[in-house]
């Protein structure tokens, strides 16, 4: 019998093809939910490699919002303290490591800088500043948080420039902050003076080191005890700096300080976390301001990679 059927030019029976059916297009709100469940399951992998990567080497970091980004993933490795007491801390050998005030390493020759890592202002810095009742000129006394040694070197250097030579006290307590005419403070307590009702004038160091030197200031780096084999260190601090700027927009809608407003302004704005050519030209401006005005030596940074 003649065979009726209508082969296809090539061959094959076209039948089987006619019963595929092209899978629907996925709708904007669709893609979007994938991709987000895609992107959150990839983050967790990368938060899960990072816990548990420190060890056997002890870290320190600051307690304050803009260091947040620089410990993401490694937060429960971390140890909190204020600066001036992680200073003392890594040099006690209580620590390997330790984001600490950049005076901290221009005046103790003991210490390796992370290359590529640091808090940073490029003008207005919002949380390091001079609350003061009278008159720049004519200020006699300071009240200094001395939770940092770099911000009170910068206030010295910022108005020895000036012809200013006031005393510096330690602040006795943040509760007394306004009641006394003029205090330095940094920080969370910077912030929190900031936005409470105040009648103290506001100068901000970080404005004020821009319009002196018109270069970034840097606040903070990692600094390494010298002489140890630390490179799986290193390759984790730059892992957890990447993830906390991957994930800025996460951590600024979610963390619990302030509000959602100034989290954004100041985190994605005012601060920034990179150590760069221009933010080594800074710190080398600073070190020559020190050398000027502070009465011991003064190092030049050792930037490792």
């Amino acid at each position: 019998m003649p065979d009726n059927s209508n082969p296809s030019p090539d061959g094959f029976d076209d039948a089987p093809l006619s019963k595929l059916r092209m899978a629907p297009p996925e709708s904007a709100e669709a893609l979007a939910q994938r991709y987000e469940r895609e992107h959150r399951a990839a983050q967790l992998q990368r938060e899960d490699r990072l816990s548990q990567s420190l060890a056997p080497f002890r870290v320190g970091s600051v307690p304050y919002l803009n260091a947040v980004p620089l410990t993401r993933g490694i937060e429960d490795e971390i140890q909190f303290v204020v600066p001036s007491k992680l200073g003392q801390m890594l040099a006690s050998g209580e620590l390997d490591a330790a984001l600490l005030s950049i005076t901290e390493v221009l005046l103790n020759d003991r210490y390796d800088v992370l290359d590529g890592i640091a808090i940073a202002s490029l003008g207005e810095v919002k949380s390091v500043f001079l609350a003061h009742s009278e008159p720049l000129e004519q200020i006699k006394t300071i009240h200094c948080d001395t939770a940092s040694l770099t911000s009170v070197n910068l206030l010295r250097v910022l108005l020895a420039e000036r012809g200013l030579k006031p005393q510096f006290q330690p602040l006795p307590d943040y509760k007394s902050a306004r009641e006394l005419p003029n205090v330095l403070l940094i920080g969370n307590p910077a912030i929190d003076f900031l936005r409470a009702p105040h009648s103290h004038e506001v100068w901000d160091l970080g404005t004020a080191w821009f319009e002196l030197a018109h270069l970034p200031f840097v606040y903070a780096v990692w600094a390494l005890r010298r002489g140890l084999e630390n490179s799986e260190l290193k390759r984790q601090l730059r892992e957890a700096k990447s993830f906390g700027l991957d994930t800025l927009d996460h951590i600024i809608n979610t963390r619990p300080e302030y509000d959602l407003a100034f989290r954004k302004d100041y985190l994605g704005w005012h601060i920034h976390f990179h150590l760069g050519a221009d933010e080594k030209r800074g710190i080398a401006r600073f070190v020559e301001l020190l050398r000027k005005h502070h009465p011991g030596p003064v190092y030049d940074p050792h930037f490792v990679v």
